[in-house]
């Protein structure tokens, strides 16, 4: 296994790339990625950043792996990541080229300011290479024009008000992605409502098989991994396009599921709560009770 580099530090990432800029400021850097020369790079280098980092990047002539999986970078592409993910260049041929920008910034450049606890909702951070956003021309015009003064506040002199500027642009930056992502779930609702059938599907397999007896009730992280999505982007479609979440859904699924079972099944309350993948009764009572406005017995009783 080739070995793994990890870079804690904004010089040691421009070392990294072999950037011939030097860097102006120790938390952040904007990259531009036509000045980096790939073949500098050692083929299957395996690298983690401990950086936030928010490219549009397009590659010709080598591969790319975020995580586990291979991306195609061929199409100029947003990709965001926060800190500790691996990625990987790969067969990295000899007229490979990459253009494009990436900001990256140390997560200590937040941590005194709010945006260190909205960071998690910025859910982009964690969908996976092939839920990448694919910008119009007018939206990376529009993230160029915030990123030049971003990089204008941390280059130029810094004063006393230059973290705050800093700061609260990346907050911009970021609150436009959100956007972005929202106009891509929009304009790709055929294939949205697609994923909505196939994630009901999923539920509808998982407890007709008897899983839930087995392995309990199912996850956002399984539901995700059947339709080989990350939790965050699922859950991220699933509210755009139905307005809930994906565990409201599977609450839904499972409630609608056991309400059929307390009305037509001659099974005990407790038997029917083990069936669907509790453990206890007591759990399977409380969230029906929260879902439905009544207990499990209450609504047998109604009928």
């Amino acid at each position: 296994m080739s070995e793994t580099v990890k870079i804690n530090s904004i010089s040691k990432l421009h070392d990294f790339f072999g950037y011939p800029d030097k860097p102006t400021h120790p938390l952040i850097t904007l990259i531009d990625f036509s000045k980096i020369d790939l073949n500098t790079i050692k083929s299957g280098t395996r690298k983690i950043f401990n950086f936030y980092s928010i490219a549009l990047k397009k590659v010709k002539g080598a591969g790319v792996i975020y995580g586990r999986k291979d991306y195609d970078f061929s199409e100029a592409s947003l990709l965001c990541m926060a800190p500790e993910q691996l990625s990987i260049v790969t067969d990295i041929e000899k007229d490979a080229f990459m253009e494009g920008w990436g900001l990256y910034f140390h997560p200590e450049l937040i941590r005194s300011n709010p945006l260190n606890n909205k960071m998690k909702d910025y859910t982009f951070f964690s969908y996976n290479t092939n839920e990448a956003l694919h910008l119009s021309g007018k939206e990376k015009n529009t993230l160029h024009s915030v990123l030049q003064t971003i990089q204008e506040e941390f280059s130029d002199k810094l004063d006393f008000y230059s973290h705050d500027l800093i700061v609260s642009n990346i907050e911009v930056l970021l609150n436009y992605c959100n956007r972005y992502y929202g106009r891509q779930f929009i304009t790709r609702s055929h294939h949205s409502k697609g994923i909505v059938s196939q994630f009901e599907k999923v539920l509808f397999n998982y407890f007709e098989s008897n899983q839930a007896k087995m392995n309990g009730l199912p996850s956002v992280k399984y539901c995700a991994e059947q339709l080989h999505l990350s939790p965050n982007y699922l859950g991220d479609l699933l509210k755009q396009e139905t307005g809930k979440n994906a565990i409201d859904h599977i609450h839904y699924y499972l409630i609608e599921k056991a309400k059929n079972l307390l009305l037509n099944s001659s099974d005990s309350i407790s038997e029917i709560a083990y069936d669907l993948g509790f453990e206890q009764r007591q759990s399977f009572s409380k969230l029906f009770k929260k879902k439905t406005g009544m207990s499990p017995k209450a609504y047998i009783n109604s009928m």
